[in-house]
């Protein structure tokens, strides 16, 4: 009777398994973590650019952008102040008939007429502050390349 036979792992290898996973963990986790900031900025200016569509067609279809007081919920349900539009569309324009938010969890700014143009849409970036630097910078449909 031989007890090497015997199924298993020994406590070293199991040991070396996990000193090995721990230096994968290491190496490899910090550049998997700070790259959710850059997916969430990238995230914004694909909604950003999603509902620059939408506004746009709303314009083509009642001949002017949506004004502040409306926002961008003029998008998801006919405006009932302000200009009133004539050619709503029934479904509105936006497919998931609601305004998105932000991937921060925060509105988009929308001002009509904008700064920079006919209007100007914003994210506040991750500080959720007007302004900021870096991985906090605005994200507005005017800067993004």
């Amino acid at each position: 009777m031989h007890l090497r036979d015997k199924r298993g792992f020994t406590l070293i290898e199991i040991m070396v398994v996990i000193v090995i996973l721990a230096l994968l963990a290491a190496l490899v986790g910090p550049k998997i973590i700070g790259r959710s900031d850059d997916a969430k900025v990238t995230d914004a200016k694909v909604q950003i650019r999603n509902l620059e569509t939408a506004l746009k067609l709303y314009k083509l279809d009642n001949s002017v952008f949506p004004a502040t007081e409306q926002g961008l919920a003029a998008l998801v349900s006919k405006p009932t102040s302000g200009v009133v539009p004539k050619n709503y569309k029934a479904e509105g324009y936006l497919e998931s008939r609601k305004v998105p938010q932000d991937p921060w969890g925060n509105d988009f700014v929308y001002i009509s007429p904008g700064a920079s143009g006919d209007y100007d849409l914003c994210s506040m970036g991750a500080d959720s502050v007007k302004g900021g630097e870096g991985k906090a910078a605005d994200i507005c449909s005017g800067n993004i390349q």
